[in-house]
């Protein structure tokens, strides 16, 4: 199941591959605009990997997994719903936010699996990032040749939804947390950091 999530938020990266090249005619924007589509994404991924997991230690890891798979479904509604760039934006901003999935699954798997099945299950686990990628771009394309290219945005919302609720109902919450409390300016840091390196 967690494998599941991983290879859905992965099928996030590459989604857009197959349009890319009509974006700026469908956002109504220049291409270097339009190429923000893609950057969001990255970048938010980037912030809410280290972010996520350190709420997951605090909080529980699948608590945080299962907002993570709701940033992922809200960013999708927003970018079906999208005509224009900024709210485009603003969604694969959104996806991006779930990338945290993967290593909240490794460490909920790392938590509660016995040793003898620890390795081969983060195998799995960690091999969804490919997986996601490679079955992302056919199935895209696929979407986007035969249908509106809205329906992307429509079917990663419904495999969101689907998932959460399979993930409240299959996963178990790891009993393992850590004190301390969360850097607040420090994530600001790194999130200011990672946007300033897309500029010259």
């Amino acid at each position: 199941m967690l494998a599941c999530a991983g290879i859905t938020v992965a099928l996030m990266q590459t989604l857009i591959v197959p349009i890319v090249g009509q974006l700026p005619a469908l956002l109504h924007a220049t291409p270097i605009d339009a190429s923000w589509v893609l950057t969001a994404t990255l970048l938010t991924g980037a912030v809410a990997t280290p972010v996520a997991g350190r709420l997951g230690d605090m909080y529980g890891k699948r608590r945080v997994l299962l907002a993570s798979l709701s940033l992922m479904v809200l960013g999708s509604v927003v970018c079906g719903l999208s005509q224009e760039l900024v709210p485009m934006v603003v969604g694969r901003a959104l996806q991006g936010g779930a990338v945290g999935v993967i290593p909240l699954g490794i460490s909920i798997m790392r938590d509660v699996l016995p040793a003898e099945r620890l390795g081969s299950a983060m195998a799995v686990m960690s091999s969804s990032l490919g997986v996601g990628g490679a079955l992302g771009l056919p199935g895209a394309a696929l979407v986007a040749d035969s249908m509106d290219w809205h329906m992307l945005f429509w079917i990663s919302a419904g495999l969101g939804v689907l998932l959460a609720g399979l993930v409240a109902v299959i996963v178990a919450e790891s009993p393992v947390r850590t004190g301390g409390r969360f850097d607040g300016v420090g994530a600001l840091g790194l999130a200011v950091g990672c946007a300033a390196s897309c500029f010259p």
